[in-house]
């Protein structure tokens, strides 16, 4: 590697001659030129250089990225930009690459937002490419449109790969596309790639950055890490596709496997739409409530959509998807109507046993403020009412969801956000407009089988994943009406507004079970009408055979 000042009007490196800016990003920008030597037009990228390389020797780097890139070469053919030459410049690095075809994705995002189905085909493309390198054991780990290329007739070629190096390093350039756990500084893996590739297409739909660039690193990562990223308005059937992938937990994103499904399915549906059978598929619900007068239900197959896959792979307990990720932060909207369930699981039976026996019987524990010690304030698990009656309590309805459960709610309230998935795991959450509570029924069939262990998995995420994250007392093993379970209660904040959640989780089978989860604003958790709902909820809640 040979060391250069920064300089466009010298040549890198003695070499190179800089010719036209064709991209530029938060510590990356990047140059068509030329190789004065060869006289061929070359692309040069000068990126911000991570520490790590700082610490490297200079030949180590160079033979590493180039090797890296090399590689990935003979594995996709014409998609991924070679590194012909490494040189460092102080704290950046230069990367000489033959020039690809077509312009960088930044500047086509210049001209405005692109319509869903050619941000599909890109995006199928990226995914292609980010695909035969993970299998070859390599993360990108720095994607951005940037370095993204996209040719006039639709070829994608991917530039950056090797600067990184390690799975394990933090990102240093376009913070605005790094991943929480990238903003965290813990670097990451594939998981990584795929967050980008949901924040490349979120932008090619939209127009916008899921989260903006705040003008250096340190802000933006902290806006990262923290802010909800509103649901696409422009995304079509590719919005679930995306929100999948911009889950902050990285277990939780959907895989590369069902992403590539659902990209091959809207552009299949485009090419021959007119040809296609009109049966209907079940759909992958939207991360947040439809808005007013949109129906949920089944749609036809030609207009496709992301189909399980996400809850199939990611449900490891009963309350990851009720607890963990970015979906605490997105809110709980009660608006919009009631969606139309369109999978329903097939959970056991009613028990025999008589609930009245096994649930604990103390009060529910007294409202702490969010600054009160968690261990001076809670008390054992909430004592239901142990008898579903005939006629429902003041207040009260009875609701049996199709997908496979019953429980008295208030009136007025109905499902306002509903998952589904292909393997029959499901949620539902359940409030009313202008009501800041909710209560999400989650129903999963790949479950650990120690609920307090499950628990505890979901603490280290919230821990991670939400803000302002305090777990109240310990998680308390009980017996829910004959099967084995668990409660967690911890404090979180969500719009500015500090709140409570209670959950329980347990076990109706080797692998399956149900969670609840009633949330209400911290303040108001210990009102007569709050114990009244949550007692009710646990002592009526049943799951019903289909």
């Amino acid at each position: 590697m040979v060391k250069v000042q920064v300089s466009t009007d010298e040549l890198v490196a003695g070499r190179y001659r800089l010719l036209e800016v064709v991209h530029h990003e938060e510590g990356r920008d990047g140059w068509h030129g030329q190789d004065v030597e060869s006289e061929r037009p070359v692309t040069l990228t000068r990126s911000r250089l991570p520490a790590h390389l700082r610490e490297e020797a200079e030949l180590r780097t160079a033979v590493r990225i180039t090797r890296e890139s090399e590689a990935l070469g003979l594995v996709c053919p014409g998609q991924v930009s070679v590194v012909v030459d490494v040189v460092e410049d102080n704290d950046f690095l230069w990367t000489v690459t033959a020039r690809p075809e077509g312009v960088p994705l930044s500047a086509l995002l210049g001209h405005g937002p692109v319509d869903y189905v050619r941000a599909a085909r890109i995006g199928l493309g990226v995914l292609d490419i980010l695909g035969a390198a993970h299998q070859e054991g390599i993360t990108h780990g720095d994607l951005s449109p940037g370095q993204v290329w996209v040719a006039e007739r639709g070829g994608v070629t991917v530039a950056g790969f090797g600067l990184m190096g390690a799975n394990a390093s933090p990102r240093v350039t376009a913070p605005s596309y790094a991943s929480p756990e990238q903003a965290r500084g813990e670097g990451g893996g594939p998981a990584t790639d795929l967050w980008a590739l949901g924040a490349i297409m979120y932008e090619m739909v939209e127009g916008r950055p899921a989260i903006r660039d705040r003008g250096g690193l340190e802000a933006t990562f902290r806006a990262v890490e923290r802010l909800p990223i509103r649901a696409p308005l422009s995304a079509g059937p590719l919005s679930p596709a995306i929100q999948g992938l911009l889950r902050r937990d990285p277990v939780e994103r959907v895989p590369e496997s069902v992403v590539r499904e659902a990209l091959t399915r809207i552009l299949k549906a485009e090419l021959d739409e007119s040809s296609m059978p009109t049966e209907t598929l079940p759909v992958f619900r939207d991360l947040d409530a439809p808005a007013p007068g949109r129906v949920w239900g089944k749609v036809p197959l030609s207009r496709p959509v992301l189909l399980g896959g996400a809850l199939a792979v990611t449900v490891v307990c009963f309350a990851g998807l009720t607890a963990a990720g970015g979906l605490s932060e997105r809110g709980t909207s009660a608006s919009g109507p009631a969606p139309s369930p369109t999978v329903s699981a097939k959970p056991s039976p009613t028990p025999s046993a008589s609930p009245s026996s096994t649930v604990p019987q103390q009060a529910p524990s007294t409202s702490p403020s969010p600054s009160s010690s968690p261990s001076a304030s809670v008390s054992a698990s909430p004592s239901p009412s142990h008898t579903v009656t005939a006629d429902p309590p003041a207040g009260f309805f009875r609701y049996t969801a199709s997908q496979g459960f019953s429980v008295e709610l208030p009136k007025g309230w109905k499902p306002v956000r509903t998952e589904n998935s292909a393997d029959g795991s499901y949620r539902v959450t359940l409030g009313a407009s202008g009501d800041p509570r909710t209560l999400v029924v989650t129903y999963s069939t790949r479950l650990a089988s120690d609920p307090v262990a499950v628990w505890r998995e979901v603490d280290t995420s919230l821990r991670g994943d939400s803000i302002a994250y305090e777990r109240l007392g310990d998680i308390r093993a009980v017996t829910y009406q004959g099967y084995k379970g668990a409660d967690m209660e911890w404090l979180s904040t969500n719009g500015g507004v500090r709140e409570r959640t209670f959950g329980r989780g347990f076990l109706i089978g080797d692998h399956e079970g149900f969670s609840l989860r009633w949330t209400t604003p911290a303040a108001d958790w210990d009102t007569t009408a709050n114990r009244a709902a949550l007692a009710t909820f646990l002592g009526t809640f049943r799951g019903t055979s289909q």
